[in-house]
């Protein structure tokens, strides 16, 4: 079978599409015929070699985590009654971008009113959404920062929070992001590619800094977000696109009364959260999360989606479309 193949950590050039062996359902596991992958930022800083703390990955891999298809074979102690059904779930040991991959059982069967792309688009990324939506006090009422807000996690964050009932305002690189943060919901929108950005934070909030702060782009960026949390706010530093995650000073979140969520309160397996697959594809089946599919490339071109996330010129998501 084809497949995108990590050959070495480095940058986007060491991924090649390879002739790799079929695999074959353990115990416990399901073999999909991947229809559509997608591709997140954290994979392309795995590629780099980084973030080893969090994910154990060694070269040579193939590529991808979320993927939809249809089911071929099962392994044992899986009902058989999953062959055949359309369904979308997470690679083991990544591995989604190729013609055949393996899951878990943890998977969930595409409802007729969503078409596979979207099912794909919205899974990943609307888990974690969801996850910080449970995590986050009540947003009603609230001034709401998104950060990294034309992302395809954060247009989907800029969705629940308007539904919610809060004024969001989010943060951005340039006037096509931002308008298209608008056109999800967005009610002020704010450039922090010009300096002191964190100023028109405040004037937004009369001086009081935001409620609660999804914050997703790290580094300097997420550093200046935890300046204009409200005190006694809620901050999630959960996004490393910049190549951290934002530093903070916990004495000085202990000082101000923050609380404060990172990326390990937002691992699937966490017992922080109780949502679920099936919970993230139900709210996109009634219409809560729509994920906005910017570029789909095809397998030999996955590459060229890890240069569009780094680069950031994409406008939400990237897709792999693997068969059609």
């Amino acid at each position: 079978m084809r497949a995108a193949v990590v050959t070495a950590f480095g940058g986007p050039d060491v991924i090649e599409t390879r002739e790799v062996p079929a695999p074959e359902p353990a115990g416990g596991q399901v073999l999909v015929e991947v229809g559509v992958a997608d591709v997140i930022f954290v994979e392309t800083a795995i590629r780099r070699g980084e973030h080893g703390e969090f994910f154990d990955v060694q070269t040579p891999y193939v590529t991808g985590s979320n993927l939809g298809g249809r089911v071929r074979a099962v392994g044992a102690g899986v009902p058989a009654d999953w062959i055949g059904k359309t369904v979308v779930g997470r690679g083991v040991a990544f591995g989604a971008h190729a013609e055949l991959a393996l899951t878990t059982t943890d998977l969930v069967e595409v409802p007729p009113e969503l078409d596979l792309r979207t099912a794909v688009a919205v899974y990943g990324d609307g888990f974690t959404a969801l996850m910080l939506e449970e995590l986050a006090p009540p947003m009603a009422g609230q001034d709401v920062l998104i950060t990294a807000s034309a992302g395809g996690m954060g247009l989907l964050l800029i969705q629940l929070a308007h539904q919610a009932g809060a004024r969001v305002i989010a943060a951005a690189r340039g006037d096509e992001k931002l308008e298209l943060s608008r056109a999800q919901g967005a009610d002020v929108l704010i450039d922090y590619g010009k300096p002191g950005w964190e100023k028109s934070v405040l004037e937004a909030t009369n001086g009081a800094g935001a409620d609660v702060v999804f914050e997703g782009a790290g580094g300097e960026l997420g550093a200046a977000a935890f300046s204009v949390v409200k005190d006694g706010g809620w901050i999630s530093a959960h996004g490393a696109p910049s190549g951290s995650f934002a530093p903070y000073d916990a004495a000085e979140v202990e000082r101000r009364g923050l609380t404060v969520k990172g990326i390990m309160d937002l691992r699937a397996d966490s017992t922080t959260t109780s949502v679920t697959g099936a919970d993230v594809i139900a709210r996109a089946a009634a219409g809560d999360l729509k994920p906005v599919i910017d570029q789909v490339y095809d397998l030999d071109h996955v590459a060229d989606a890890h240069r569009a996330l780094e680069n950031r010129t994409l406008r939400g998501k990237a897709l792999i479309e693997v068969s059609r």
